[in-house]
């Protein structure tokens, strides 16, 4: 690896209006070397990702400072000096794919568009390329999914396609903005090989911003650690994760649980009667012309009552689908559904709609599922207002409880979703979900989005409701390490069906299957907290 600078930031300043949100950030990024920035959210990272590429969003503008590129001062640059350079020499992958592809127009073409864009390929051989680049980031089946609409993809088959798009032009820099949030982890492990082997071949450096210190800590050769808008520390990747100086960067090692041995201790808990039984459940979906997908395939799960059961696997495994018919938001082609003893496979009217009471889902995503036009207390107290439970007055009343429960202060009730943070928002996500009291709680992808320590506030919260209102959670996730520890059973799924279930600890210390095995050693940061334990025992 070349130590040449190829990007270097000075004395940047950036601000949002009046307000700074960059302080004085100073760093560089050699030719193929990969530097991580990590912190939380509002640290400043990733608007410091975007000035690098002159895409400061709304009102914001750099203050101070400089960015250059190649020798060449960049942040100055014009519209069209800009559209030399991005896609071409510097490639960013964005962190929401949902709002960075077209939902209308086919996955195919949208790769195809930048493949005749950066005059990699004519317009006769721009689709065939896009089915390769597909293919090369990781993407099963691509000529069918080169068909679909980003719609029809998974969170992970989304980002994957953006992470493809980045790369398909050999830029000599690739800005990648939360890459890996949205995907699994064996799909992680392999977006990050391939990213390593870019370097090996090109010199590609790597900007990466990320909240997940286990990925810093598996492929970072520096790590920069960012609050209120500085760098609080700087150094190795050995350096910092091995010998944190500062506090802030103690407090988010803490946090990590890839990196951790578990924060939330649970007890053995006796066997307990079923809540929700499914049996023999099989869901396809139609794609393009004769063609089908089997999202489900057979699949037979029990959820004990007031205990966490946990579906992971790859993106496209089937575990979402599994969750939505479980809840009766999906209709199964075949199989039964059993909620509390009875059969609600073809539950209709006033039975759905009990059913809905008794059953509630936290989504992945909060600032997509909360009303951005409702106050906190709206939103809270919607749930009770459809289901005509108590006056107006007495709706207030549990709206504050509610907060409370989950450890929001009465303040927040007038606040729009806009004026919250990631992690406050999932808290009103999970109070309007609690506002029915009840019995089964979906959770899908609950903290994927959130930094590793509200991550961590959101697990505990979690562990504590359930054993204060005896919840039953049916938790779907593709992320192991948070799994470890939110678990009673865990129940892995590939391709559609469930190769294999058990407690959390027999899944964990006692992997039957391959593929089980397979997505255990591509934790991110497993192999660094490895080898820190082997050293800690020599």
């Amino acid at each position: 690896m070349s130590t040449d600078p190829l990007l270097e930031v000075t004395d940047l300043h950036i601000a949002y209006g009046d307000s700074p949100a960059v302080r004085g950030v100073s760093f560089t990024v050699g030719r193929g070397e990969v530097v991580a920035v990590v912190g939380e959210s509002g640290s400043g990272k990733s608007t410091t990702a975007h000035a690098v590429l002159g895409l400061l969003s709304g009102s914001g503008h750099v203050t101070g400072g400089t960015v250059e590129f190649e020798g060449e001062r960049i942040d100055s640059y014009s519209d069209r000096a800009w559209q030399r350079i991005r896609g071409a020499r510097i490639g960013l992958v964005p962190q929401d794919p949902t709002t960075s592809l077209n939902p209308v127009t086919r996955i195919g073409d949208q790769v195809a568009e930048v493949l005749r864009i950066h005059g990699l390929a004519d317009k006769r051989t721009a689709r065939l390329d896009a089915v390769d680049v597909l293919e090369r980031a990781g993407i099963d089946r691509p000529e069918v999914r080169a068909r679909q609409y980003p719609h029809e993809l998974s969170g992970g088959m989304r980002q994957r396609v953006l992470i493809g798009i980045a790369l398909v032009a050999n830029p000599a820099l690739v800005i990648a903005d939360e890459p890996t949030s949205a995907l699994d982890v064996t799909v992680q492990r392999r977006i990050l090989d391939h990213l390593d082997e870019r370097i090996a071949e090109s010199g590609t450096a790597v900007l990466l911003i990320t909240h997940d210190l286990g990925v810093a800590a598996d492929c970072a050769d520096r790590i920069l650690v960012m609050r209120g808008g500085r760098i609080v520390e700087s150094g190795s990747a050995a350096d910092i994760l091995d010998n944190p100086r500062h506090e802030y960067t103690k407090k988010l090692l803490g946090a990590a649980p890839s990196l951790s041995s578990g924060r939330v201790v649970r007890p053995v808990r006796p066997t307990a009667t079923p809540l929700l039984t499914l049996a023999g459940i099989t869901k396809r979906f139609h794609v393009g012309r004769g063609s089908a997908i089997t999202a489900v395939d057979e699949l037979s799960l029990t959820v004990p009552r007031g205990q966490t059961v946990s579906l992971v696997g790859e993106s496209g495994s089937g575990k979402s689908t599994t969750a939505r018919i479980a809840v009766r938001l999906e209709q199964a082609d075949a199989g039964a559904i059993t909620f509390d003893g009875q059969d609600i496979t073809g539950a209709k009217g006033g039975e759905l709609r009990e059913l809905r009471r008794r059953v509630q889902l936290v989504y992945q995503n909060p600032f997509a599922s909360l009303d951005p036009k409702l106050s906190v207390q709206d939103i809270v107290a919607e749930p009770l207002r459809a289901f005509k439970v108590g006056s107006r007055h007495e709706q207030g009343i549990r709206a504050v409880e509610l907060l409370d429960q989950v450890a929001l202060p009465e303040q927040f009730l007038n606040r729009k979703p806009a004026e919250l943070s990631g992690g406050q928002r999932q808290r009103v996500a999970i109070a309007r979900a609690l506002a029915l009291k009840p019995d089964l709680l979906v959770l899908d992808e609950p903290v994927s989005a959130l930094d590793v320590s509200v991550q961590a506030q959101i697990l505990v919260l979690l562990d504590q409701l359930q054993q204060e209102f005896g919840l039953t959670y049916l938790f779907i996730s593709h992320d192991l390490a948070v799994v470890r520890e939110i678990s009673d059973v865990v129940g892995v799924m590939q391709s559609g069906r469930l190769v294999e279930i058990g407690s959390t600890a027999e899944i964990f210390d006692n992997p039957r299957h391959e593929y089980t095995r397979t997505l255990l050693e591509a934790i991110p940061g497993r192999n660094h907290s490895t080898r820190k334990a082997e050293h800690v025992r020599a």
